[in-house]
């Protein structure tokens, strides 16, 4: 099903043309209406008309996220104050928070956007979505919230917290979707088994879940644990929120980013050159409608690829692969470069390991060393010390294997490690603490 079947199947050459005259108009608007961009701009040698042609968006300047926080809190904001109708922002918690403002407009497309995400993950009028992103700041809450009121469909606003009372409400309630982070959704299951409730009994046919990456392995168990069909969404608060690309229940290969309203690039993160189609990279993207604070080049830190190759949901929008982690939370260990996400993706298939884990990097005699804390299953973790000893070893030298980087596995009883509502926590970083 799809939201908006005119402008989701618009063909190649007319979206280029839609993305060339927006991007134009956006340029123009950055450049009389933002300081920063006007400086940012003349120190590049570029002016709004030096953009005659999509391609000539590669002469533009990058925004990193820093820009948002020495612009702190209205500097980058493209429309008066009178205009904002809605204010956003990031937690803020490795420095001052990035603000980000919204017109009246701004929202009315926030709004289509997700309802198109929502669509295109097979949700429709008749359903009951049970909401756990958080509201307040955070986009995630408020975004799905928009979106399912735009499509028609019911909404709870649960937010995140009093996961009992979560699992009741979805139960009596009849939830038909959920909409959370992935690692929050692990723990919805294990508060359901330990109030003996099985997943199976509920309505539930689809989750949208998103704010952090996860991996495919992760997506088969909470599909197991929870029933469902798993559907991966994409955003960010600096750009609009949830609904800047997702997955299609058709195909589940890539999520559609929606580049009527988005110009998408991949990145070297080291040089910042453009990279071909299909190259793994940094994600950068321009908003091209986004009348508050509109962004050009936006380094996102993200790591992706993008494909414009034909899906069979029929939608012509290009694909991102599923996002393997950030340029920033990429760990290098003894010169070796690691995503959790490539971790996880190696716990995830090892029989009698729990989807909890948590990396601790520190260095010790001028050496980098990894300890990968995992839970396993309650029947395992009361087994014999030398089967424990032996899955152990198993992790490790699967780690050793596939990534090259040698750490110490560290086998912890169920429910050990911290579970949260929002994004999780796996990297402790010692090296980088003081």
């Amino acid at each position: 099903m799809m939201y908006n079947e005119e402008f989701e199947t618009l063909p190649r050459q007319a979206l280029e043309a839609l993305q060339f005259k927006r991007l134009q108009a956006t340029v123009g608007r950055v450049y009389g209406s933002v300081p920063f961009y006007r400086q940012a701009f003349e120190k590049a040698g570029v002016r709004p008309e030096s953009v005659k042609s999509l391609e000539d968006l590669q002469r533009l300047p990058f925004t990193l996220k820093q820009d948002m926080r020495d612009s702190y809190p209205y500097a980058l904001f493209a429309a008066p104050m009178d205009d904002i109708v809605r204010i956003h922002a990031s937690s803020g918690t490795t420095g001052k928070p990035t603000v980000v403002g919204y017109t009246r407009k701004d929202i009315e497309i926030w709004s289509e956007l997700m309802a198109r995400s929502l669509a295109a993950a097979g949700v429709h009028k008749g359903d009951i979505i049970h909401n756990s992103y958080g509201y307040g700041l955070f986009t995630g809450g408020l975004g799905a919230h928009y979106g399912a009121e735009r499509l028609g469909a019911s909404v709870i606003p649960m937010s995140g917290g009093n996961t009992r009372k979560q699992i009741m409400i979805m139960k009596d309630f009849g939830s038909t979707v959920l909409t959370c982070t992935p690692s929050y959704s692990l723990f919805m299951a294990e508060a359901a088994k330990e109030e003996g409730i099985d997943f199976r009994s509920l309505k539930l046919h689809v989750g949208i879940f998103g704010a952090e990456p996860w991996s495919e392995a992760m997506r088969g168990e909470i599909e197991a644990k929870l029933n469902l069909c798993a559907i991966d969404i994409y955003g960010l608060s600096e750009i609009m929120g949830p609904g800047v690309a997702i997955e299609c229940r058709e195909a589940k290969k890539g999520l559609h980013i929606w580049e009527d309203h988005f110009i998408p690039e991949i990145i070297d993160p080291q040089t910042g050159a453009v990279l071909p189609e299909g190259e793994r990279g940094e994600l950068v993207i321009t908003t091209i409608t986004k009348e508050g604070i509109p962004l050009i080049r936006y380094r996102t830190r993200d790591i992706t690829s993008l494909t414009y190759e034909p899906c069979a949901c029929g939608r012509t929008h290009a694909r991102l692969s599923r996002m393997t982690g950030r340029s920033d939370d990429m760990l290098i260990i003894r010169g070796v470069n690691v995503f959790p996400s490539q971790i996880e993706s190696i716990l995830m298939r090892i029989e009698g390991v729990e989807p909890h884990y948590l990396l601790i990097v520190d260095r010790k005699e001028n050496l980098d060393t990894l300890e990968v804390q995992v839970e396993v299953d309650e029947q395992l973790f009361s087994d014999e010390i030398k089967v424990l000893q032996a899955l152990s070893h198993q992790v490790e030298k699967e780690i050793k294997d596939l990534l090259g980087v040698t750490c110490k596995v560290r086998l912890v009883e169920p429910r050990t490690l911290a579970r949260t509502e929002g994004k999780a926590t796996r990297v402790i970083d010692k090296r980088t603490l003081s």
